[in-house]
């Protein structure tokens, strides 16, 4: 078998040249080469008909609802009385509580396995966190309804009488000093659906997290080992640092997740179009939840108006994704530690 190598490039020679000699590929480099190029290309093009399509379909309910699509808080498009200021906030509201209990968990596991967890179990760890990903999300919806609800109305209680005075964590409309308050007033709440959704966000997190650290400079956590730093002392001042676009990355793409969730929600909340701000309190909204309840009996007009739902929630997924992208692209290129 003959192997190929370009002639080589005399060291005197122009830049433009040496560059282009280095460079040269024969026949299996550029089929793959092209073969990648295109495998991009259509996953751009792919992204971009999507958004087309949702456009085109809501375009007759945009241009009717204008501005207040995004201010209304109400849903009755065939009344031409629609738009999901409501919705819009309950989903950012589950989003950001699942991202509040998934960034401790994902964090922890992902130092945990990349620099406490011995090498034999290392793989087992990564396996079990990574098939947390393969769990169909209506399993962890039925779970969540059925057990965690149960188990959290208590917690929710406690917070909502002790932190009551945080606007968020208040609940309205309850006395808190009645032991005999049903419980169920702090069921299908934003919080009980995030707390989901982070555990379905968390194996995203994780691996992003844990590529970061583990691409930590040997040399570095040698260098502080050997002026006296601890286990942890090492973690903080060599791995954190140069994991932190890991981190920011992770858990952006982790929120563009826990963005577009659709059926462990569904099957918690209970939807309302108002602004609900109270994560504790019952009844809450969400776009994909919204998509998911009036899709089979949505006239033509209506299917529009969710279509341009499905446009604001695509958009608004496809900014957060991009930026977490860049994020971690930037850290995988030559992150330093302080």
């Amino acid at each position: 078998m003959t192997t190929y190598l370009p002639p080589a490039v005399p060291m005197d020679a122009p830049a433009q040249e040496r560059r282009s000699r280095a460079t040269t590929l024969d026949g299996s480099d550029r089929i793959f080469r092209l073969v990648l190029r295109g495998s991009g290309i259509s996953v751009l093009v792919i992204m971009g008909l999507v958004g087309l399509f949702l456009a085109v379909r809501g375009g007759d309910a945009l241009r009717k609802a204008g501005f207040d699509f995004l201010t209304v808080q109400d849903w009755n498009p065939d009344a031409g009385h629609f738009g999901i200021a409501g919705v819009l906030v309950g989903t950012i509201m589950i989003a950001l509580v699942a991202i509040t209990f998934a960034l401790p968990l994902s964090l922890g596991a992902a130092l945990y396995i990349s620099e406490y967890a011995p090498r034999r179990l290392q793989r087992t760890l990564i396996s079990i966190i990574d098939l947390m990903a393969a769990v169909p999300s209506v399993v962890y919806g039925l779970w969540g309804l059925f057990f965690l609800q149960g188990q959290v109305q208590p917690l929710a209680r406690w917070l909502s009488t002790y932190l009551g005075w945080i606007p968020f964590l208040k609940v309205d409309g309850v006395d808190h000093d009645n032991a005999l308050v049903d419980l169920t007033v702090y069921g299908s709440s934003a919080f009980i659906a995030g707390m989901v959704v982070s555990l379905m966000i968390t194996p995203i997190a994780c691996s992003v997290m844990r590529e970061a650290f583990m691409q930590a400079p040997p040399g570095e956590r040698e260098g502080a080992f050997a002026l006296g730093a601890t286990k942890w002392g090492m973690i903080r001042a060599v791995v954190l640092p140069f994991g932190k676009g890991g981190i920011i990355g992770g858990m952006m793409l982790a929120l563009g997740r826990a963005l577009g969730e659709t059926i462990a929600v569904y099957l918690i909340i209970s939807m309302v179009f108002d602004i609900q701000v109270h994560v504790l309190q019952a009844r809450t909204g969400q776009i994909s939840s919204l998509i998911a309840l009036k899709f089979g009996e949505a006239s033509d007009f209506g299917l529009s108006a969710l279509m341009a739902a499905g446009l604001a929630l695509f958009t608004m997924t496809l900014i957060i994704n991009f930026v977490a992208a860049s994020v971690v692209a930037k850290s995988r290129s030559g992150a330093e530690s302080d």
